[in-house]
């Protein structure tokens, strides 16, 4: 008998320079040391987290990313763009980290995606609102926008 997924625990994310990529992520994304051992780290994102282990290839994959919600995907937009990253200046926002992992940057208002009030408020993010299309997907899956 099938199991039913109820989510992703974690990624695993090659990377060239650990170091750098740890700089890269706490320069761009709040996040949190889980812990390091070797060449490898952990960094919480949110309320799941990221695997980051050095030893990748050098020709980054052409089109395997990572979906990463955000809380306001326009303000880390201009913050890429400030900082000089290679990034559309509207429409999807997609971004290579130093070893070249492509992340899509989606807003979390804009997703079926959806977090209890009570995460929402423990990770700094209470009182987002769901776009009206958002809401329209969940309800269609029996899920209400908590």
């Amino acid at each position: 008998m099938a199991v039913r997924a109820l989510g992703i625990n974690h990624i695993a994310v090659e990377v060239h320079d650990l170091d750098r990529a740890l700089a890269w992520y706490e320069r761009h994304f709040i996040v949190e040391l889980r812990g390091r051992r070797g060449g490898m780290a952990w960094i919480d994102l949110g309320d799941q987290f990221i695997a980051l282990t050095e030893g990748g290839p050098e020709v980054p994959d052409r089109g395997r990313h990572v979906g990463l919600v955000v809380d306001d995907k326009e303000g880390l937009r201009a913050q890429l763009i400030a900082a000089g990253e290679n990034v559309a200046t509207q429409g999807s926002l997609r971004v290579r980290d130093p070893s070249g992992n492509l992340l899509e940057i989606v807003d979390y208002r804009e997703v079926q995606f959806t977090k209890s009030p009570a995460v929402l408020r423990a990770l700094g993010a209470g009182g987002l609102e769901k776009s009206q299309s958002a809401r329209e997907e969940l309800r269609a899956k029996g899920i209400e926008d908590g």
